[in-house]
């Protein structure tokens, strides 16, 4: 019985170093290289809210 877990510890160990260590962690760095569609880029959201409030902020007449 001991031999069985021994073996079950064993085999859960080595699939977790796999999966954390494995050639998937290659494909995961690779799609965060890719480059964002202009709807999830933080910067160009930024950029657009930033000229948004500065076009309406030319438009207002001065008090």
């Amino acid at each position: 019985m001991v031999y069985l877990l021994a073996a079950v510890g064993a085999l859960t160990i080595a699939v977790l170093m796999w999966r954390a260590f494995g050639p998937q962690t290659a494909d995961l760095a690779q799609r965060r290289r890719t480059p964002l569609a202009p709807d999830d880029d933080p910067d160009f959201l930024r950029k657009l809210d930033e000229n948004r409030r500065r076009d309406r902020d030319e438009d207002t007449p001065p008090a």
